[in-house]
């Protein structure tokens, strides 16, 4: 015999209260065997999974469309930061800047290589001591860098820090919305299985095939075991 199961998707659940609160035959008073009740709460999970699950869509959407843009930028910022400090570094093997400067810039004394700037609130970090940095040094009469200057190493960081700071907003925004979905489905699936239930008791005394050809028309969904005979039931 096939065995019913729960919708595990939100579109199966938006399917499965679609269907009945579709059927003319739940609204008849003559034949209405599902209570006003249950319709009505039916209803009401309908509208919200439906409102909720289209708002994490949108969220989602505008989340993922934003990775290449703040991609791209990450890489040109982390490019006008890591050529400046390489212009440094060598600045300071040449002997032109002083070894006890690099601290302004956050640095080891004895620094030879590039800090770790993979991630972006590590460039965010390091275009931030970088650039203070550099202006600390040229306060204090120091040459400025002019290949790249600091000014073009902050507008590229200042780009970049504005998308992914808007990225960011976008990524709690889903992540938001993900909770409000996540919440309103124990209600739609309560619901379904109340409505199952009563459409089920309706049926009960109707022979099997008739019984769950009935059930499957107002969304009931059964499924077979491996090698179960399909015929059985239908």
């Amino acid at each position: 015999m096939p065995y019913r199961r729960l919708p595990n998707t939100d579109a199966a659940r938006l399917r499965a209260l679609k269907t009945i609160l579709d059927s003319n035959e739940i609204y008849t008073v003559r034949n209405r065997f599902i209570d006003w009740q249950t319709i009505n709460r039916a209803q009401s999970a309908y509208d919200r999974l439906l409102t909720a699950s289209e708002q994490y869509r949108l969220t989602y959407a505008a989340q993922l469309r934003g990775v290449g843009k703040i991609g791209k930028l990450q890489r040109n910022a982390a490019m006008y930061v890591s050529h400046f400090m390489q212009v440094l570094l060598m600045a300071v093997e040449r002997g032109e800047i002083k070894r006890g400067s690099l601290k302004l810039y956050g640095m080891e004394e004895g620094a030879s290589t590039l800090p770790n700037m993979k991630s972006s609130q590590s460039l965010l970090d390091w275009g931030k001591k970088v650039i203070e940095g550099e202006k600390a040094r040229v306060k204090q009469g120091g040459r400025p860098i002019y290949n790249p200057t600091i000014g073009m190493v902050g507008t590229h960081l200042d780009i970049f820090r504005d998308c992914y700071e808007q990225h960011k907003r976008l990524k709690e925004n889903t992540a938001r919305v993900w909770e409000s979905l996540k919440n309103v489905r124990p209600e739609a699936d309560e619901v379904i299985l109340e409505l199952w239930n009563q459409i089920e008791n309706h049926f009960k005394d109707e022979p099997a095939e008739t019984r769950f050809d009935l059930c499957r028309k107002l969304g009931v969904v059964y499924y077979y075991r491996k090698n179960e005979n399909k015929s059985v039931g239908k």
